[in-house]
């Protein structure tokens, strides 16, 4: 099970005061006169790159991780940013070469998922972007970046990068053989140094990336939109890693880490790691009871004080009840959250019942199936819970398709960096003061 951890904010949200949004709302320094934003800051292979690329990025870096969007930090990103956008020209230049096509719903997709995970209403992501000085053809062009890389490398592996039987009877083989040892469950952000000579701008912005997380920017976020691994598109998520899967210099550290803390820069072939570790646990020994649940929410307009509600908050609280005792089956709940207009998803995915909050481990262990639960409220709405399902699983051995899809996404990240750095030696770059 990959359950990030975006779905438990969703309905931590239900019994808690919620979580910041991911997103600043803070405005910066005004865009750069046209004269100055049309200046050529690099030439990848013919094409160029402005000083209003530059600035666009760097406000969207500073925006997604909290940082204020002052004339200081922002200049203080430039040299990475630069470094990031010659990159993703590379992989831009390839994907079209290869004549890759992303959909304009792929993309839409994409930001939705951006969205839901920041606790975000439709739309509500385009408004804090232009807030903050930034238009949102900035994150669409990343985003169809990524989306174009991924798909040109799933091609390039194909069906010989497929997983064998002999190859899942060998890592099935490793589980029986390391049962009872440790396994990890990390998140991972890297940033590559492709020469000896960009080590310090590396450093300066991992460190800079660090601070952020440590005053609170969501780890998957961050990930998203800054790691130059095949696992940003998953917020970082490795899932879980066998000792001998991570890299000696990255399994030192998370031994010694408590779950939730981020860790110093980890210096790593090919560039810096910054990892997270979400869990640990003993291999082929980790016994659980699943949940899916379906909620509909009820936002109000106001903060929520139970002393003093306002009349929106007393109808919707008298709607809440309404479906609490009328809603039956998981259907009818989310049925209900559709037509209150899908603020929040009605379905957070698979959740375990061991890691969620004192609450709702204790009201979805005992709720009956498909039973309406008793209004939630949170400051910023009401929820009313259905429990679909409820079963135990030995999540310590993985099933046959999380193997395969282990097995595949480590061949894709190992196709993505060599593709890389054939790129980079092959490029023409004129990267200008």
């Amino acid at each position: 099970m990959r359950a990030h951890l975006s779905r438990l904010l969703l309905l931590a949200t239900a019994v808690s005061c919620g979580v910041a949004p991911a997103l600043a709302q803070t405005k910066g320094p005004a865009p750069q006169p046209l004269v100055e934003s049309t200046a050529i800051v690099a030439v990848v292979n013919g094409d160029v790159i402005s000083r209003g690329d530059v600035d666009a990025r760097r406000r969207l870096f500073a925006l997604s991780s909290g940082l204020p969007v002052t004339s200081e930090t922002l200049d203080r990103l430039t040299s990475q940013v630069t470094r990031q956008l010659i990159d993703e020209r590379l992989r831009l230049q390839e994907t079209q070469r290869r004549r890759v096509v992303v959909q304009d719903k792929q993309i839409a997709q994409a930001i939705e998922g951006l969205e839901r995970g920041n606790n975000m209403a439709p739309g509500q992501l385009r408004k804090r972007l232009e807030a903050g000085g930034t238009g949102m053809r900035t994150l669409v062009d990343q985003v169809r970046v990524q989306i174009a890389w991924g798909q040109l490398l799933r091609q390039s592996v194909g069906q010989q990068g497929e997983p064998t039987d002999a190859d899942i009877a060998d890592q099935l083989a490793q589980i029986k053989d390391s049962e009872g040892r440790p396994e990890y469950r990390v998140g991972e952000i890297f940033t590559p140094v492709p020469n000896p000579g960009q080590d310090g701008e590396a450093r300066r912005f991992v460190d800079t990336i660090i601070s952020q997380l440590r005053a609170g920017a969501p780890f998957p976020v961050v990930a998203a939109q800054f790691s130059q691994s095949q696992t940003a598109l998953a917020g970082g998520d490795l899932g879980w890693v066998r000792e001998s899967s991570l890299d000696p210099a990255v399994l030192k550290v998370v031994q010694a880490m408590p779950a939730g803390a981020v860790s110093n820069p980890i210096k790593v072939a090919g560039g810096y790691d910054i990892v997270t570790l979400v869990g640990k646990r003993e291999i082929g020994r980790d016994l659980a009871t699943l949940v899916r649940v379906r909620q509909v929410w009820l936002p109000v307009t106001q903060r929520l004080d139970p002393q003093a509600p306002t009349p929106q908050q007393l109808s919707q609280l008298e709607t809440a009840k309404r479906f609490g005792s009328t809603l039956k089956g998981c259907d009818a709940i989310e049925a209900a959250n559709k037509a209150q207009g899908n603020v929040r998803p009605s379905d957070p995915g698979e959740l375990r019942l061991e890691n969620l909050p004192p609450q709702l481990r204790n009201l979805f262990a005992q709720l009956p199936i498909g039973q309406a639960s008793p209004p939630l409220p949170s400051e910023d709405g009401i929820s009313v819970l259905a429990v679909c399902s409820r079963e135990q699983k030995n999540l310590g051995i993985p099933s046959r398709d999380e193997l395969m899809e282990k097995i595949f996404n480590e061949r894709i990240e190992l196709t993505s960096r060599q593709m890389m750095r054939d790129l980079q030696r092959r490029a023409v770059i004129d990267q200008r003061a």
